[in-house]
């Protein structure tokens, strides 16, 4: 025994020592248990009843779990070994050098104001918070996509991906909320307690995939405020109408894949209209939904996650671009990057890799800072603000 150690564990202290290693160990199972302890809650809830009964009669439900409408696709052994040489062998950056710049935004009278010619300005904005957590005010009225506010986009507060960045603001700074649109029940899209604040604190509706809503019923969300869609199912919310549209992804909070449906959402008011994919892999259903739905006066795009290994479930930033001119978009706006890291790319790849791409097909792009809320009518001057932390 090392000599000094002697002084607290004497040789004829064994059966000291003993119980104090076994309260070492009750101490660590007893952190292991607090950090856990939202684990089963965070889980979700199942559906059953008239919400299982209606996932099964959808076209989706192939009666065990839904599916998308395009095949998987198949992975090269290539593939696999490259990011295998990545993880071991790159210089990935997959943190940014310095803090990222948060602005805190200030939201006025969401109303439009005509401008001289009588025409609505303003009516349309876009507040970045982060990830893929979107406001956009349309026509006087707020939809406010995939709320994350936790510091971590796990089942635990004590494990999982940590946020790059802070939130923003908080959620009480937020303006009146007309509808919650989500996307679907991955961690980094529907947290818990953000959803528990909403319901305790604002009186708006959530529109989600099927299934999603068994999750929100079991956080106590009141099922009068649950609106579940299957795609091309739509709702009208406060003057708007908003519609679940086709995505390419999957589901799932626990060991089970695909119990609930995953979507994109379609918002459109009087005169202005918005786009936002959710996660997606790149597939041709972008062009039936500009077709259907389109034009968009602004996409939210998602940009960030890919990878070789998984090429169905989120797009590369240049099949982000083709996406936004598949769907007929005039702004685009990139989401689901710069907050978590998720994936084995640097933290900045995605951004720099739709710039270069944006530019070279001529399509107009706003990268806002988190915080910063954008008029889609007069958008800032491009900025690539990112480079700045590489």
């Amino acid at each position: 025994m090392p000599r000094s150690l002697r002084k607290v564990w004497p040789r004829s202290a064994a059966y000291d020592r003993k119980w104090y290693i076994a309260g070492v160990l009750a101490a660590g199972l007893a952190a292991g248990a607090w950090a856990l302890r939202d684990v089963p809650a965070a889980l979700g809830g199942v559906p059953t009843g008239d919400r299982l009964r209606r996932m099964r009669s959808s076209p989706r439900f192939d009666g065990t779990a839904f599916r998308n409408t395009e095949p998987d696709t198949k992975i090269s052994a290539e593939a696999v070994r490259k990011i295998r040489r990545d993880l071991l062998l790159g210089d990935l950056r997959r943190a940014p050098a310095g803090a990222v710049p948060v602005l805190r935004p200030s939201f006025g009278d969401p109303r439009p104001r005509p401008d001289a010619a009588g025409r609505g300005t303003g009516e349309l904005r876009a507040t970045w918070l982060g990830h893929a957590t979107t406001l956009v005010e349309i026509e006087g009225r707020t939809v406010l996509f995939d709320p994350v506010w936790s510091e971590r986009c796990s089942p635990s507060r004590r494990i999982g991906p940590r946020r790059l960045h802070p939130v923003p603001l908080p959620l009480s700074e937020l303006p009146r909320i007309d509808a919650v649109a989500i996307s679907h029940d991955h961690y980094d899209h529907l947290d818990m307690a953000t959803v528990r604040e909403l319901t305790r604190t604002r009186a708006a509706p959530f529109l989600v995939p099927l299934g999603v809503g068994a999750h929100l019923e079991r956080w106590g969300v009141p099922a009068s405020r649950i609106v579940e869609l299957d795609w091309e199912e739509h709702a009208e919310i406060a003057g708007l109408r908003i519609t679940a549209t086709a995505a390419r992804h999957f589901s799932g909070r626990g060991l089970t894949r695909n119990p609930t449906l995953w979507s994109s959402w379609v918002v459109a008011g009087a005169r202005r209209r918005v786009f936002y994919t959710g996660d997606s892999g790149y597939f041709p259903g972008y062009a039936a939904i500009g077709a259907a739905h389109g034009p968009f006066d602004l996409t939210l795009v998602q940009i960030g996650a890919y990878g070789p290994t998984w090429p169905d479930i989120h797009m590369t930033p240049e099949e982000a671009v083709t996406a936004h001119l598949d769907l007929r978009g005039r702004v685009m706006l990139p989401v689901h990057w710069c907050t978590f890291t998720l994936a084995f790319h640097a933290w900045d790849e995605p951004v720099e890799r739709l710039w270069q791409e944006a530019k070279s097909r001529g399509v107009r792009l706003v990268v806002p800072r988190p915080g910063e809320r954008v008029d889609v009518d007069d958008p800032p001057p491009a900025d690539p603000w990112w480079r700045a932390l590489t």
